[in-house]
């Protein structure tokens, strides 16, 4: 997402943790902007809440019915805000950025990685155990499929990014070779 975006979406992720943490409520507030986030990443949702004839009154009702339960008054108040303001295209950027914080507060990291094939699940577990040696915080790994990657393993952690993949070293090979 653009810098701008996130310029703009990190004052709401840092009001709503101030927020979550004043009410000890971190993991509820975390589901309610990961399933908003989920709502507006939505093809169809997303083109109704950029439609410029569309008023900010039908997209809060679109975002309200949607969420149904899942949101608490605050949750809804925080909806209302977003459109009054015209962001509510801004919740994906503003659940990952409140997600970063919590993760830095609890002490985790978020870590992706990428194999050719499926991991056996013994081997994602001692992986996962080896990356929280390595980068002495707490993992949560997920894995996905990059047939792409021919071989071997891409692993992403913040910043961080470890490319044992085949398709790596080809690269590599060939920018040696100036190919």
């Amino acid at each position: 997402m653009a810098a701008d975006a996130i310029t703009i979406a990190r004052p709401y992720a840092e009001a709503v943790f101030a927020r979550a943490q004043e009410t000890g409520r971190l993991a509820g507030w975390g589901d309610a902007l990961e399933f908003l986030a989920a709502v507006v990443a939505d093809r169809r949702a997303r083109e109704f809440l950029v439609n410029p004839a569309v008023d900010q009154q039908q997209r809060v009702e679109l975002m309200l019915e949607v969420a149904g339960e899942r949101l608490d008054d605050e949750g809804r108040n925080l909806v209302r805000l977003l459109a009054e303001n015209g962001r509510l295209v801004l919740l994906p950027e503003i659940a990952r950025l409140y997600q970063e914080m919590r993760n830095e507060q609890e002490g985790q990291l978020d870590v992706r990685v990428s194999t050719a094939y499926a991991l056996d699940p013994e081997l994602e577990k001692a992986l996962g155990e080896a990356l929280e040696r390595k980068l002495g915080r707490k993992v949560r790994l997920s894995t996905e499929e990059d047939p792409g990657l021919i071989g071997g393993v891409k692993i992403r952690a913040g910043d961080l990014v470890i490319d044992g993949s085949v398709a790596g070293q080809l690269a590599r090979l060939a920018n040696e070779l100036g190919i």
